[in-house]
């Protein structure tokens, strides 16, 4: 059970050394807290009161560890059965709690996969990303979309599989442009039959499962009969997979002939920090590489890195079999241990000294350093704009977060505002926001209205979740899309939420609308301009458009999602599935609406409640 004890005014190693009274060596997770208490950090312990006494020291500690001691006013903790579940444990609350002085891994998206779909007769070959519920194999961790999406253009070139939906592959009556450039075998209208579309979908199975030398062996062999009975159309296409197949193979550079299944995972730190390189090996194939910048201190060592990244990282994702790393951890043993539970199955940690697995190691610290190196270039450069940006507008200092805001809609339908964020390190994609606009009493195409939402909503949560600004999530400068009355608006915003000291500037496009000629307005001030070949007018131009690009990105999807909405939409119990079987069935949402109960009941999937559900809602709408 957690416990805890208030302080009053005492911090440091006194206060920590008056929890050793009520602590035993069991194995758990402790909680340092500040005088306001917010977690300063979360460590682990194989023996808690042992682990603690060390903070109780008042000397031998590093800068970091020593300015974390003389903060804490407060600790909690946790026992547990096991080291292992403290290190679960430990690593659950750091990605939930980001405190000060942990490393953590800023940068945690999920990735894609491959699916091969099993919910359809012939079965589609896609994209997926997030939870596995769709019924089907599903291939990867792949690096990023453009991995997946290469794979899949090779696939569609050997293999001739799908990738069109269930609605599109019912409705077809003649073939797509994929038929006629031979990326698909046209089953939607007949050119290929249910056994031989499973044996195409058979290999690419065995393809992604890196059965790559037996399938060219039999598609050679295929070949080779295909040509003796003079059959010369199927032997030239059985010809140009197994080009297709090699092709794939040599454009993915690493091709570990001795690794199955594995992560490369090397790490390069520098000038105060770090690059995590993750190379993913599945199949004895390539499939595509990521880099991270994990939060570090100063004097953190490698070790200590390391540990805190494979924990945080494959916190929601599933491990490899092997995990072949650059440096030991702190606890190899104990991590392996934890990540076996994890999986159900035995992970094992290497650090290879020489062989293939050597190898992969200097070829992920290779594009560890150069991406550490860029990075490191790039903030320079960046810190330079920052200053420059300070300095042309009169800002008390270069802004480490500046928010940029955008709206996009076509005549008021499909509104959505949109906020990108940029700093010392350029854009900062995990914080970009967009925003529905909601109120119903705006004029369309109203932009101040639609401004007026999206900035109240902001500032009314941040004054909300960190009134005392103590955080990082408020803004040093805005830029907003706009003139002088779109600056009025949001001084008039600001000053309705009490806001007096955060900048914002109104970037116009100028004369003629042309770019380069841009003029910028602030409350209070004269209209000003930058020189043309200013590398801050470059600057301001590059966030306004990558705001612009956001916003029109976002209002896309919701037109799309929009334009494919039906009634069926808001009746529960009808998901995606049952959606598109009912559509299938009757070819429209209008005809489902007139359908009789009896024919609602015939549709697979849906029972005698769902049919009489469905039945009431449209007889209610009339």
């Amino acid at each position: 059970m957690p416990e805890e004890t208030r302080t009053e005014a005492k911090t440091g190693h006194e206060v920590i050394h008056g929890y050793l009274r009520s602590l035993d060596n069991s194995p758990g997770v402790y909680r340092m807290l500040d005088a306001q208490s917010r977690v300063l950090y979360v460590g682990k312990a194989r023996a808690l009161k042992k682990r603690v006494s060390n903070y109780a020291k008042p000397s031998g500690h590093s800068p970091r560890i020593a300015r974390m001691i003389r903060e804490t006013a407060s600790m909690m903790f946790l026992t547990t059965r096991t080291e292992t579940e403290a290190l679960l444990l430990e690593q659950n609350l750091i990605k939930q709690l980001k405190p000060k002085y942990n490393v953590l891994l800023r940068d945690d998206k999920s990735f894609p996969n491959i699916l091969v779909s099993r919910e359809h007769p012939y079965p589609q070959i896609k994209k997926h990303r997030g939870a596995k519920r769709e019924k089907g194999d599903y291939f990867g961790p792949f690096a990023s979309a453009g991995a997946v999406n290469r794979t899949l253009n090779q696939l569609q070139k050997v293999f001739l599989l799908r990738n069109c939906s269930d609605a599109t592959f019912d409705s077809r009556t003649r073939p797509c442009l994929l038929y006629q450039i031979k990326r698909c075998s046209g089953p939607c209208v007949g050119h290929i039959g249910a056994e031989d579309y499973a044996a195409s979908v058979a290999d690419a199975v065995r393809f992604l499962k890196g059965d790559t030398t037996d399938l060219q062996a039999q598609l050679a062999a295929q070949m080779a009969e295909a040509s003796e009975a003079m059959e010369f159309e199927r032997a030239a296409a059985l010809r140009d997979r197994i080009r297709a197949l090699t092709n794939v193979q040599s454009s993915q550079g690493i091709n570990p002939r001795g690794v199955r299944e594995a992560d490369i995972i090397a790490l390069h730190m520098e000038g105060g920090q770090a690059c995590v390189q993750v190379f993913f090996i599945r199949a004895n194939q390539n499939w595509g590489n990521r880099d991270f910048y994990p939060r570090v201190g100063p004097d953190i060592e490698e070790p200590e890195v390391l540990e805190a990244f494979l924990g945080q990282f494959y916190d929601q994702k599933e491990p490899p079999r092997q995990i072949i790393l650059s440096h030991p951890v702190e606890n190899m043993d104990l991590m392996a241990d934890a990540l076996s539970q994890k999986l159900g199955r035995k992970v094992e940690l290497l650090v290879p000294q020489r062989g293939e697995k050597a190898e992969l190691i200097d070829s992920a610290l290779r594009n560890a350093r150069e991406s550490l190196a860029r990075r490191l270039a790039e903030g320079q450069a960046q810190s330079t704009l920052l200053e420059g940006l300070a300095e042309a507008f009169d800002l008390e200092a270069p802004p480490r977060r500046i928010e940029i805001y955008d709206n996009s809609h076509i005549q008021g339908a499909s509104a959505v505002g949109a906020m990108v964020v940029a700093g010392p390190e350029g854009f900062v994609k995990s914080q970009y926001r967009k925003f529905n606009i909601r109120g119903t009493d705006l004029t369309p195409g109203d932009d101040f209205g639609m401004m007026k939402e999206v900035l109240t909503r902001r500032f009314e949560r941040l004054l909300k979740e960190d009134p005392d600004r103590e955080g990082e999530a408020w803004p040093d400068l805005l830029l907003i899309d706009g003139g002088a009355g779109q600056v009025s608006a949001v001084k008039g915003i600001l000053d309705d939420l009490g806001i007096e000291d955060v900048p914002f500037i109104g970037v116009a496009k100028g004369i003629d609308r042309d770019q380069g000629k841009e003029e910028f307005h602030r409350p209070g001030q004269p209209v000003m301009a930058l020189k043309r070949n200013d590398p801050v007018l470059y600057f301001v131009q590059r966030l306004r458009d990558e705001a612009h690009r956001f916003a029109i990105g976002a209002h896309r999807a919701k037109r799309a999602k929009a334009v494919s909405a039906t009634p069926l939409d808001d009746i529960p119990g009808v998901g995606a599935t049952r959606k598109r079987a009912l559509l299938a069935h009757f070819g429209s949402a209008k005809a489902v609406s007139r359908a009789n109960l009896a024919d609602l009941k015939a549709v697979d999937g849906v029972n005698e409640a769902l049919a009489q559900k469905i039945y009431d809602y449209f007889q209610e709408r009339g």
